[in-house]
């Protein structure tokens, strides 16, 4: 058994001891690497022109430490690995700027910056990249469901209601109810991005600095929308953070649902949507299966990254309204794993639809079972025969139970017999004509004219407006994506246009 001497002897005397190195300090160095290191650069870029035209620093200084940062910014990741001489990335990277350009210029790089200004500008430009490529792929499926809607207009299928049958619709109306969640959840990314797509640099520890710093232009050469203006808010501010983790439980809550519904449609006991064989598997021992795996795992993956999320959401429960630890390193992974999932899922459904294929008879004739067309009969009773409705919702129930004791279908049903059952409760008849278009599913689906319902026309012309709202949405994408890239280069160019004119005095 291990005595306390003994622990202390292997652990050191002085921080960091071995088990914090091991067990916080290295993975957190490892995320900081593989999330954050790009972001530390151009933030020190930023800032380092920022100091410069504010004549906080001079431009032959300015010249050396960007060409320091520069130099460093080319290392090979793989090749940072965890050294118990810094704390961190950040110590490390500045260690190497002032190998290069001496630690007098490496430390006037952080005049008017903290590591807490500087730490939340990192999260929110690694988020907002996050966010970004999750709408991307949002969009991308949006397209392909709009396809299938256009396609499928005219594709009856069966409605369920409490998981039993219930009414007639069509493919089309049943996956623009799908693309119209899809849309919402595209506009919540917009509005989280928008949260998130603001800066903290100024901040510095959080009551700013007695340097005269311009914050705006720092924003502006990172691509930011604005600030944080309270200071304290910079940094103390965790909202950011909920938003961007609840955007992606909400939406991963929402793809679940119909995914499921997906799982369903592909059983053979169903066997209304056939998968493309890239996305299924064959049993190693079954030859005859086909696993719908493309489905199997994008349940799971929605299920992981709603749990990201919500592990997120809760490490910032109940904690200070300040810098604190709980809303920085070992929160970061989880909400950057809670979109990489969600963008799996998104790609792989997207795929999924894109190439699946229907089997539009077997949903026609599944929607000509267990009665599902039985509210049309109380609806004809009422609007045509002046039928009171809730007496022919009653007509409508007995009937109904009928073929449910006999196991026969609607269509099997007589309209002699029918007319009798009636005519016990109420003296009206109806016509062969009007029981068979009782009977019809297509039938059903077309007098359901009424905004938003299952006839084909109307959910052509829901297509066509969702088609507006789409391309709206991808030129706003396509918008804010060109606003960073200038934004990149012309913070790029102006290092260069530094570094350069340095360089030509010597």
């Amino acid at each position: 058994m291990e005595t306390t001497n003994g622990f202390m002897e292997s652990e050191g005397t002085s921080f960091p001891g071995k088990t914090y190195v091991e067990h916080l300090l290295r993975p957190v160095f490892n995320d900081q690497r593989d999330f954050l290191f790009k972001h530390m650069f151009n933030i020190n870029r930023a800032h380092v022109v920022m100091l410069t035209e504010q004549n906080i620093i001079n431009k032959k200084e300015a010249g050396k430490i960007l060409q320091g940062v520069e130099t460093v910014s080319k290392i090979n990741l793989e090749t940072l690995q965890y050294d118990p001489q810094f704390e961190d990335l950040f110590f490390m990277i500045e260690h190497k700027i002032s190998e290069k350009v001496g630690p007098d210029l490496a430390g006037k790089m952080h005049i008017a910056r903290s590591r807490n200004d500087m730490g939340v500008a990192m999260y929110r430009l690694a988020l907002r990249e996050h966010i970004l490529t999750v709408i991307e792929s949002s969009l991308l499926l949006a397209d392909a469901i709009l396809e299938k809607i256009n396609d499928h207009a005219k594709t009856i299928m069966t409605a369920y209601t409490h998981t039993q049958p219930a009414q007639p619709t069509t493919l089309g109306h049943y996956l623009t109810a799908i693309h119209d969640v899809l849309l919402r959840d595209i506009q919540r990314l917009e509005y989280a991005y928008k949260t998130v797509n603001r800066s903290p640099m100024g901040a510095a520890a959080l009551s700013t600095t007695g340097f005269p710093i311009n914050r705006g232009r720092v924003s502006e050469l990172l691509g930011f929308h604005g600030l944080v203006e309270n200071s304290y808010d910079a940094i103390a501010g965790a909202d950011y953070l909920i938003e961007s983790a609840t955007v992606v439980l909400t939406m991963m809550v929402n793809s679940g649902r119909w995914i499921q519904d997906f799982l369903q449609l592909v059983t053979r006991e169903h066997k209304i949507i056939k998968v493309a064989d890239p996305y299924i598997q064959i049993s190693s021992i079954m030859p005859q299966k086909r696993n719908p795996v493309s489905i199997e795992h994008s349940r799971s993956l929605a299920s992981s990254s709603a749990g990201e999320a919500l592990t997120a959401i809760q490490m910032i429960h109940n904690t200070p309204f300040g810098d604190i630890v709980d809303t920085e390193d070992d929160l970061q992974p989880h909400l950057y794993r809670c979109y990489e999932k969600a963008n799996r899922v998104l790609r792989l459904m997207h795929a999924v639809i894109r190439t699946m294929e229907v089997s539009k008879e077997t949903a026609l004739q599944r929607a000509k079972t267990s009665c599902i067309t039985i509210t049309e009969l109380a609806d004809v009773l009422a609007k045509d025969k002046g039928v009171p409705f809730r007496t022919a919702h009653q007509i409508a129930s007995i009937i109904a139970k009928m073929c449910s004791h006999e196991k026969v279908e609607l269509s099997d049903l007589s309209l002699q017999t029918v007319n009798q059952e009636i005519n016990k409760i109420y003296r009206v008849s109806l016509s062969q004509k009007e029981w068979d278009d009782i009977i019809s599913p297509s039938e059903f689906v077309r007098r359901r004219n009424i905004q938003g319902g299952p006839n084909p026309n109307e959910v052509r012309r829901m297509a066509t407006h969702r088609q507006v709202q789409l391309e709206k949405l991808k030129r706003r994408l396509d918008s804010e994506r060109y606003c960073l890239q200038l934004a990149h280069n012309n913070l790029i160019n102006l290092v260069q246009k530094i570094v350069i004119s340095e360089n030509k005095k010597r």
